[in-house]
């Protein structure tokens, strides 16, 4: 299986959390992709990059994507069939982001800060409703840096349903 990680609107293709979840999904035997999405602060030429990296083959393919990179997957999902999507504190229900809905025919697991101050904990709990999305409210803010020992095992639990098709 292979997991393509999104990064959020200012962070880089292997910030902390990515390299953490990274390492995780290495040592459940994954392949690793992180998209790097620097030249652009513009969500739908990211989702564009990201449909552009996504195999033409029939890998099965897991996406995670932080803040913005939430909504790239999401998107991107949209187009292309995927196994599943891990969304960290996801830019959802945005003002001058494209896309306000999110109709996706996969797994979908959210885990979102209760003090965020960037994406309204009010956003992503509609989001989970309307998706009947896995939601995990964790304390911590919109980076989540402080969370990550509680969201490894969240992570490690979703990828297993991946890998043994119980999504």
């Amino acid at each position: 299986m292979k997991v393509y990680f999104s990064h959020g609107k200012e962070s880089g293709p292997w910030g902390t959390k990515i390299r953490f979840l990274a390492d995780i999904a290495e040592s459940m035997g994954c392949q690793i992709e992180s998209i790097d999405y620097s030249a652009t602060m513009n969500p739908e030429e990211r989702v564009a990059l990201l449909l552009e990296q996504l195999p033409s083959d029939d890998s099965e393919v897991v996406l995670v994507g932080s803040s913005m990179g939430g909504y790239v997957s999401l998107v991107a999902a949209l187009q292309y069939n995927v196994k599943g999507i891990f969304l960290l504190a996801p830019a959802v229900y945005m003002p001058r982001y494209e896309k306000q809905a999110y109709p996706v025919k996969c797994a979908v697991s959210c885990v979102h800060g209760w003090q965020d101050e960037i994406i309204p904990v009010e956003n992503v709990l509609k989001f989970a409703r309307e998706q009947s999305a896995s939601l995990h409210l964790v304390p911590g803010d919109h980076r989540l840096n402080d969370s990550l020992d509680l969201i490894a095992p969240i992570f490690k639990q979703f990828l297993y349903s991946c890998l043994t098709d119980k999504v």
